[in-house]
């Protein structure tokens, strides 16, 4: 049997690594909330793993796992200050997807746990409880698994993943619509706007509904959240006809959510996702920030 060359050995590292990327791009960007950063972590993880001895690598994927969860606990930890002091209301870069691209379970799954609404409220918990909930409940890590990657007892794992478990409970919208419904009520959102409709917009808007707006102190935009159906409706109607209307607006997926990508020309200008019922907005999330739009 000949000797492995250079040459294999480079080509079976990388296979291995393509092969786990999609999972681990999947864990960078919900920890991160941010693909540019994700796509960091990834290259950092991927010199790691050139480097890494292969004889004390048990299991590839559960070294490249453990690779990125630390490595993007470590920068949320060095980003905390940044974040804490963000202009406005924080929120992911989006995830976009062409509304005629996935098929429909595929939505669902991102509905789930990709949606704005989950990243905002993981937002809001410390590093380690960020990634003890999405190894354990989003990836399907049994606890000593996530154990290993946070160097921590289970026991302790599995106080991370209740308290995180019970903040994204709190924040959850009781019913998750179809696609189709999740679709209708979007287009009845813009219909009720290009026409300037209040009483109509007025009830699409959950009691509680609240639109969170990202300009991250780089372009004017509200720098709080707004409650209630009036004072979103109000809002709504007056984007529109001072802004929106202006840009070119296409349908497509945000982070698993019916949204809008408004653009003037080629440029992205914002990002809008909703998240609903099957008869209700309950949330609307705008992001503004031309640096969490560059890369779409």
């Amino acid at each position: 049997m000949n000797a492995s060359t250079p040459a294999t050995i480079m080509d079976s590292i990388t296979s291995t690594f393509q092969q786990h990327r999609p999972r681990l791009m999947g864990v960078a960007y919900r920890m991160l909330g941010s693909r540019a950063d994700a796509e960091d972590v990834l290259q950092d993880a991927w010199l790691r793993w050139q480097q890494a001895d292969a004889e004390r690598v048990h299991t590839a994927e559960a070294w490249l796992v453990t690779t990125v969860t630390r490595l993007c606990v470590d920068r949320l930890r060095a980003v905390r200050h940044e974040r804490e002091h963000y202009s406005g209301p924080w929120l992911p870069e989006p995830w976009i997807v062409e509304a005629t691209a996935p098929p429909a379970d595929a939505r669902a799954e991102l509905a789930s746990d990709l949606s704005m609404a989950l990243l905002v409220v993981l937002e809001r918990l410390s590093p380690d409880e960020r990634a003890a909930f999405l190894l354990h409940d989003v990836f399907d890590s049994d606890y000593s698994e996530v154990a290993a990657v946070l160097d921590r007892s289970q026991a302790a794992c599995r106080q991370l993943v209740h308290r995180a478990r019970t903040q994204v409970r709190k924040n959850q919208v009781r019913f998750t619509p179809t696609p189709d419904a999740a679709s209708a009520l979007l287009h009845r959102f813009v219909n009720a706007m290009r026409a300037q409709d209040h009483v109509a917009m007025l009830s699409l808007f959950a009691q509680d509904a609240t639109w969170t707006p990202d300009g991250g102190g780089k372009v004017p935009a509200a720098t709080k959240v707004l409650r209630g159906p009036r004072a979103l409706s109000r809002l709504a109607l007056a984007v529109w006809r001072l802004h929106l209307q202006h840009l070119t607006a296409c349908e497509v997926q945000i982070n698993g959510a019916p949204g809008l990508l408004l653009r003037e020309g080629s440029v992205p200008r914002l990002a809008l996702a909703l998240q609903t019922d099957e008869t209700h907005i309950h949330g609307i999330y705008t992001v503004l920030n031309p640096d969490k739009l560059r890369g779409l």
